[in-house]
């Protein structure tokens, strides 16, 4: 087979429904385009039939390849796994559940000819999520906006083109807490943002649900901000200042007779107050210490027990550890 011009990559986790109505999309889109495509599917530990089906797949058409993990190592760890498999000048990233629609890489790739080096969907209309999961998503994004450093695009997901060049730069980050979108807006290069209408999932539940939510957030915050740190800072120095200014209070007040001796409830007052703030500066350097903690083990992003539908060389998987090809 000859060397990919576009590369779709799509994380799989317990998508036996979605699977079908997923090849027969893709498949239509990849006739449409003007060079030859591979499609990269990342099963992550799934527990229904999607082994089996994403197997026959490949065996149907050598287009569509196949990594297997070891066991579920998360939404993001899926995405980079695919990236590192990539043969493709371009590369798409969209989710296995057709939220994402495939027909929408036709105009991703057209901004890519303009000399566009990251094209990202921009979800426009949400309307099909609950409305509190559009307010919990929508008032992340501005958050994150006012902490971090970087421009991170509001209403942006994974769902993205990215060109060899970018591609190349971001698979140079090994880090463990990954929060892909922000990995991309950090390198750079040129970019614009593409909007467009976000479907229902066709099938089954989400994979997303708010424990997973606010994990992803956390890591977006974390990983790309450290006013958290600051935040307490300042907080620590506000609650000194203010220790400090009452006593002198207290002071000037007992040297002229003003006022009565203050009681236990006032003290205990303050000394849990001064508790909490200091439980709330010490976890949020414990956040930050336990991600340097994570970096430090050395231990691989993921594991794949084993892969479909790629040559010897690509199989070889350079940046991570495989068990079986």
């Amino acid at each position: 087979m000859e060397r990919p011009r576009y590369s779709f990559v799509v994380p799989i986790f317990n998508e036996e429904d979605t699977l079908p109505e997923l090849e027969r999309r893709l498949r239509s889109v990849l006739e449409e385009l003007d060079g030859p495509a591979e499609v990269v599917l990342v099963d992550d530990g799934s527990s229904d039939g999607s082994p089996e089906l994403l197997a026959d797949m490949s065996r149907r058409d050598t287009r569509f390849k196949v990594i297997r993990f070891t066991r579920n190592f998360g939404h993001q760890m899926a995405i980079t796994a695919g990236l590192d498999r990539a043969a493709g000048d371009a590369v798409v990233v969209m989710d296995g559940d057709l939220q994402d629609p495939p027909e929408l890489a036709p105009e991703l790739i057209a901004h890519w000819r303009e000399g566009y080096e990251v094209v990202y969907a921009v979800r426009e209309d949400r309307r099909v999520e609950p409305f509190f999961r559009r307010a919990a998503i929508g008032l992340f994004y501005r958050i994150l906006r006012r902490l971090s450093d970087v421009e991170i695009p509001p209403d942006a997901g994974d769902f993205r083109l990215i060109d060899r060049r970018a591609l190349d730069q971001f698979r140079l980050m090994r880090e463990n807490n990954r929060y892909v979108r922000g990995l991309f807006a950090w390198i750079g290069f040129r970019q614009i943002g593409v909007p467009y209408r976000r479907d229902a999932r066709y099938a089954g539940e989400t994979k997303y649900p708010l424990r997973k939510l606010v994990k992803l957030g956390t890591d977006g915050i974390l990983g790309f901000s450290n006013v958290p740190l600051r935040m307490t800072m300042a907080l620590g120095f506000l609650v000194s200042g203010t220790s400090f200014v009452l006593g002198v209070v207290a002071i000037v007040l007992r040297i002229f007779g003003v006022g009565s001796v203050p009681g236990w409830a006032s003290i205990v007052v303050v000394v849990s107050f001064l508790g909490g703030v200091q439980l709330v500066v010490t976890g949020t350097m414990g956040l930050y210490v336990a991600r340097i903690y994570e970096e430090v083990k050395g231990r691989p992003l993921y594991i794949v027990r084993e892969s479909h539908g790629f040559d010897a060389e690509a199989a070889a998987a350079p940046m991570e550890q495989t068990l079986a090809n």
